[in-house]
């Protein structure tokens, strides 16, 4: 698998993850680290969704979207953890051509479902603050339905798009993948192609995906921090804003990182390690924690479903 001709594309049947730059003696407290993390995500998403599922009282349009959240950030995280951590372990450290491109398409699909997702549940906080007696009406189980499929169906047209104009790159040089993924500006720097036009769709689509969503999102939150002022009472501004912290506290972790990744020069890939791993392992860590921790209704029906586990609480 050595030098290729710009033709020999196809003859690529598989890659190495060169993951994180580290001695060797490291390897194995990054997968305990890993582990852990995995572990605090399987058990906080699906305990989040188990939640959800269960308690009559979650049956609510937020609600409905957190546990799509949790659901999307669960999959995610799993197409990139276990791989992560089977190649500390591994020597050859490599991933099929198919494997790499299931793992770009997947991960690509869930990032962008959630960028989605999370402008609905910013419009669901919208309606419900400054709209709170047609909430019910217009935050109908329809729309609500309508807004978790067409983020699944953006999320998809994206990764599409995005897995394409990667894998139809020439592979020609290295096989070595400078990440602990496979992603598309890693897979850039390994191509002979040349690379203007792929980078400009690239940009063009990350555009199209980020600058509606952030604009639902702010433009909501501007609505909503008009009316929450407009409220009297001390406590009912508390109350009002109490509902929107969460989400806000989600968005700015995923969107803190994405820029950090995507603003961070070629040049200086372990940074842009560092941020991928703040979106890939560590976000879907954080946010079943950020809900339930400044969540009333979550605690009370954690608290419910433990006291049906065990009776002695």
């Amino acid at each position: 698998m050595g030098d290729r001709g710009p033709d020999n594309q196809s003859e690529v049947t598989d890659f190495i993850l060169v993951g994180f730059r580290v001695c060797p003696e490291l390897h194995i407290l990054l997968f305990l680290v890993f582990l852990l993390v995995y572990a605090m995500i399987l058990l906080g998403n699906v305990g989040m969704m188990t939640i959800i599922m269960t308690d009559p009282r979650l049956n609510t349009p937020m609600y409905f979207f957190l546990g799509n959240l949790s659901f999307i950030d669960l999959f995610y995280s799993s197409v990139i953890a276990p791989k992560a951590m089977i190649n500390f372990w591994s020597e050859s450290k490599s991933i099929s051509f198919a494997g790499c491109v299931t793992q770009l398409f997947l991960f690509a699909l869930f990032i962008v479902a959630e960028g989605f997702l999370l402008a609905a549940m910013a419009y669901d906080r919208f309606i419900a603050i400054c709209n709170p007696l047609l909430y019910s009406v217009q935050m109908s189980a329809r729309l609500c339905m309508q807004l978790v499929a067409s983020s699944y169906l953006c999320g998809c047209i994206s990764s599409v798009l995005q897995t394409s104009i990667t894998f139809t790159l020439s592979f020609c040089g290295s096989r070595a993948i400078d990440h602990f993924y496979c992603d598309t500006r890693p897979l850039q720097r390994i191509s002979c192609s040349d690379l203007f036009i792929s980078r400009i769709i690239s940009f063009s689509l990350s555009s199209i995906i980020i600058l509606p969503t952030i604009i639902v999102i702010i433009i909501s939150y501007l609505y909503i921090v008009s009316t929450v002022l407009k409220i009297r009472s001390s406590e009912g501004r508390k109350k009002a804003f109490s509902t929107c912290s969460s989400h806000l506290g989600v968005v700015s972790v995923l969107y803190g990182a994405v820029f950090f990744m995507y603003l961070t020069p070629d040049r200086f890939p372990e940074l842009s390690k560092v941020a991928s791993l703040c979106y890939t392992l560590v976000t879907p860590m954080l946010n079943p924690l950020i809900y339930s921790l400044r969540n009333k209704d979550v605690k009370e029906a954690l608290k419910k479903l433990l006291e049906k586990k065990n009776p002695i609480l």
